[in-house]
């Protein structure tokens, strides 16, 4: 028997996925039916399933890279659209597992959460 996994957005990925959800709802409202934020947020969709088929689905992140004011133990991220990401941890127990999302973050602010630099 497998444990069931539960997806659960947290702090600023909540804030950026109810954020999401309100530009898309204005979109519709306006006849915009693909636009950059549907597309992100069918994204976020597709990952969530991904995620509770398999919950390592994303890449792990070593522990030496995750930043000291996430308080994780473990890091994973899943790409989305247009270079964003979704910054996840895992945790487990006797009846399931919950996959907590902390972050929905665009490529730039990404590479400065992880201190990287353009070449």
């Amino acid at each position: 028997m497998t444990r069931p996994v539960i997806v659960q957005f947290i702090d600023d990925a909540a804030n950026e996925l109810e954020r999401l959800n309100q530009a898309v709802g204005e979109e519709v409202k306006k006849g915009t039916m693909n636009s950059e934020n549907h597309q992100l947020l069918k994204s976020i969709q597709q990952k969530i399933e991904l995620l509770k088929a398999n919950p390592t689905y994303g890449a792990s992140v070593p522990k030496k890279l995750i930043p000291k004011d996430l308080p994780v133990d473990n890091l994973w991220v899943v790409d989305l659209t247009g270079y964003w990401r979704m910054l996840y941890t895992l945790r487990g127990e006797a009846v399931q597992i919950l996959c907590i999302v902390l972050q929905i973050i665009d490529h730039k602010k990404y590479d400065s959460f992880f201190g990287y630099k353009k070449k």
